[in-house]
């Protein structure tokens, strides 16, 4: 099998989109990301892979610190932002309420110290000690098979 096998493959388990943000001396970076999950909950850990080619790795390297914000369905146009998928001459105004660059709105917003890097293949793991969290009422965007999706309100279970 080769890589592109792999990662068409892999692209069949339907995910969230996220954004991982980072601060590195007052300057803002963030990226759109898939890989991201829940590891613990006391005390509450959260992963994210980074690969080695991401601007993103180094920064958080440097910062110690990452925020993942988890994007509602109505966020698909700052998930291809940060993607580099939508060309944008305009800067982007993170929200810094909570003390740290997350994304406004967003179904979830976290804020992570970085407890532990893994260097697996061609990413690195960064293990996050939760530090804040915002939850919202909304539903995610999703990401399958290299498309975004929605969840069909005829399948919603309440």
């Amino acid at each position: 099998m080769d890589s592109r096998e792999f990662r068409n493959a892999m692209g069949k388990f339907a995910t969230g989109v996220t954004v991982i943000s980072t601060d590195v001396k007052g300057t803002y970076h963030g990226m759109t990301a898939n890989g991201f999950m829940s590891i613990s909950l006391d005390p509450a850990l959260v992963a994210v892979s980074i690969g080695e080619k991401a601007q993103t790795l180094q920064l958080i390297k440097e910062s110690g610190r990452f925020g993942v914000s988890i994007l509602t369905k109505d966020q698909l146009h700052i998930s291809k932002q940060f993607a580099g998928q939508v060309p944008s001459d305009v800067a982007f105004h993170f929200d810094v309420a909570n003390g740290f660059p997350l994304i406004k709105e967003a179904l979830v917003q976290i804020v992570c110290e970085v407890e532990q890097e893994i260097v697996a293949g061609d990413h690195t793991v960064f293990i996050g000690r939760v530090e804040k969290m915002v939850a919202r009422n909304g539903e995610p965007l999703l990401f399958s098979c290299g498309k975004y999706a929605e969840l069909d309100p005829q399948y919603a279970v309440l």
